[in-house]
């Protein structure tokens, strides 16, 4: 699948996003199956001008470990690959065009990083639910 590594666990992950900063994860079939096609908002069923993806770089008021970031940022969108047998998590670099109707990234000039292993997507489902308080929301 498009030629790129795979990282294999959540320590590996972390310390790629420590030394390379502008990295993004997103769910999907994968670079191959997103070449040249922008993501679609699914409400209004307009074309978006990049691909929607989540950040990897942890913002600047995060006082946590970069794991717990990177732990919940995976968790986030993990709702899509079990919806889709077929959809996995890979971590890219692009250039920011805008904002998607959810406030997230959209990127164009993709270049596909890696595929994160299905094992890191379980470590960091185990790893957010044992540090946060998962489901908690703002009225809570």
């Amino acid at each position: 699948m498009s030629g790129i590594p795979t990282i294999k666990n959540l320590d590996e992950l972390t310390e790629l996003v420590e030394h390379r900063p502008g990295l993004y994860l997103r769910y999907s079939k994968g670079p191959d199956a997103d070449a040249g096609k922008p993501s679609v908002d699914y409400e209004s069923r307009l074309e978006l001008p990049g691909l929607s993806v989540t950040v990897l770089d942890a913002e600047r008021w995060w006082t946590l470990p970069l794991r717990d970031w990177l732990a919940r940022q995976i968790c986030k969108y993990t709702h899509l690959a079990e919806k889709d047998e077929e959809r996995h998590a890979w971590v890219l670099t692009g250039h920011m065009v805008g904002r998607g109707p959810d406030h997230e990234p959209l990127i164009d000039q993709v270049e596909p990083v890696a595929w994160l292993d299905d094992s890191v997507v379980e470590q960091a489902r185990d790893h957010y639910e044992k540090v946060f308080d998962a489901g908690r929301d703002s009225t809570g």
